[in-house]
């Protein structure tokens, strides 16, 4: 209504301008004299406006007559569209500027005027793999995804524009989470055009979070021949398809096919924590020690872990503390500054009962780099060298409320994760976990001081308690001591974590 009353002002302003520049011109003297043959005419101002006018508009009739006359010459000597191109010049004309409004409209996000301008279009130029794609596209600008949908498909049936339209459709359903569908059309899109980033991406993405580990290690390969992914990130990536796919064969059993997939993820990719551990445990199941103990050592050089030294235990899980303390001199010597070393280290002469061994070991980490890990072990090292409950409990309680240390942290999202996983629970990254200490709040973590039963071996249960000052560290806190202890679960795991291995050999 607004618009429709501006359009009609505008409509009376211009014709009352025009009345005012009539009257001023016939009240100006003056005029234009043109002499035609010896004859001599005299034109007002007025009659010069109007014949300026009439001479511009029989300039362009002319010149449309000119090419009309040009068009037939060409039509009676054979080119039989030379006549249709002429008549339809001015409608392409329109038509393109149309599709070009529309353009405009789509970039400042206007949708609907989009929608109108491609409608336009279409009608002008009969070109609907030019008109569709921008029907389909302002009309998602639009919100209007039914539209959108029934574009793509027509997009689909041409040959030239099939991609465009399966990618629009596969765009639609990541967004209402069809993901299953949305990964068979990714499949189809990568069919049509291998070399699309992008649908490589996008691809490879929903294979991961659907644990097509074999698909996915062909989407990389994909990207690899394309030129998009650097060999050397390549290589790593494959190994962590591999041990996925490793993993998930475990899982269902088959054991000798697991072995196998996981001695290939370690052979891609040696520095991978995960790959050695589960490569080494492959060796073990096959009875080569020799080839576990090789690998874990490989990855111990390039970054000792906590689930490498817990492989490590698992060659010889019957040996004595004292047995093995020196067959983990393997390990121990290659890297003997590291932080994780020294932890391991550590907990191995608790286990040995070799208190100002472990001491030693562990040195000033429980000041420099305290974390709950090195704040427990230090609690179980006065508890073993006969030190008071208030000093042990006092260890125990900074051990509460210090950080948990390195932990798999997403580097894309910083998500903490409780172990290794080959993409981001949280926001689906792929290949993005890092063992690294998180700049975000921590949660409780499968390695650390809970990895000490695995080194020591399983815990028997015996009927008779164990009357030892090491053991009382498992022992409840005295009733004058509970207000300054507060009973957390946090609390109970570090202490267990410490006293059970401890226990278990005063036990043996």
């Amino acid at each position: 209504m607004l618009w429709s009353l501006l359009k009609i002002l505008v409509f009376v302003a211009i014709i009352a301008l025009l009345a005012l520049g009539a009257g001023f011109l016939m009240e100006t003297s003056g005029g234009v004299q043109v002499t035609v043959a010896g004859t001599e005419y005299t034109l007002g101002p007025l009659q010069s406006v109007i014949a300026l006018g009439v001479l511009v508009v029989g300039v362009w009739v002319f010149l449309k007559l000119l090419s009309l006359l040009i068009a037939t010459l060409k039509f009676l000597n054979g080119d039989e569209t030379a006549l249709s191109r002429f008549f339809d010049r001015g409608r392409e004309k329109r038509g393109y500027q149309a599709l070009a409004d529309g353009l405009m409209a789509l970039a400042s996000g206007e949708g609907r005027l989009a929608m109108s301008k491609a409608s336009k279009a279409e009608k002008l130029l009969q070109k609907p793999e030019l008109t569709n794609l921008l029907t389909a596209q302002a009309a998602e600008l639009a919100g209007d995804t039914r539209t959108a949908a029934e574009t793509y498909k027509k997009l689909v049936t041409d040959e030239k524009t099939r991609f465009v339209g399966v990618r629009g459709i596969l765009k639609q359903k990541l967004a209402d989470g069809d993901t299953e569908t949305a990964r068979k059309l990714a499949e189809k899109a990568l069919a049509l055009k291998p070399r699309h980033e992008e649908t490589q991406d996008v691809l490879l993405k929903l294979q991961t979070q659907a644990q097509d580990w074999a698909g996915a290690r062909t989407t990389l390969t994909a990207k690899l021949k394309s030129g998009a992914l650097p060999r050397d990130v390549y290589k790593r990536r494959d190994a962590v398809l591999a041990l996925s796919e490793a993993r998930g064969i475990l899982a269902e059993d088959a054991t000798v096919e697991s072995q196998e997939k996981a001695i290939e993820a370690n052979r891609l990719s040696p520095d991978l924590v995960p790959a050695a551990a589960l490569a080494a445990r492959s060796y073990i199941a096959k009875g080569k020690p020799r080839s576990a103990t090789r690998v874990l050592k490989k990855a111990w050089e390039a970054q000792p872990h906590p689930d490498l030294a817990a492989a490590f235990a698992e060659i010889a899980p019957n040996e004595t503390p004292a047995e093995r303390i020196k067959r983990f001199t393997a390990l121990t010597k290659i890297n003997p500054q590291h932080t994780e070393t020294k932890l391991l280290v550590t907990e191995l002469n608790i286990v040995a009962e070799d208190f100002p061994e472990a001491r030693r070991a562990l040195g000033n980490l429980a000041e420099i780099a305290a974390d709950a890990r090195s704040l427990t072990l230090m609690a179980a090292i006065e508890r073993g060298e006969g030190a008071s409950d208030a000093v042990v409990q006092g260890w125990l309680a900074k051990a509460l409320n210090a950080p948990r240390g390195p932990q798999w942290v997403c580097d894309n999202c910083h998500h903490i994760h409780s172990e290794w996983a080959p993409a981001c629970e949280f926001c689906g990254s792929f290949d993005t976990l890092s063992w690294t200490k998180p700049e975000t709040p921590e949660i409780s973590s499968a390695t650390g001081v809970h990895m000490l039963p695995l080194i020591v071996g399983a815990i028997e249960d015996k009927s008779e308690p164990v009357d030892d000052p090491v053991t009382e560290v498992s022992e409840p806190v005295s009733d004058d001591t509970e207000t300054d202890m507060p009973e957390t679960d946090s609390d109970e795991d570090t202490i267990e974590g410490v006293s059970e291995p401890v226990l278990e050999e005063e036990r043996k």
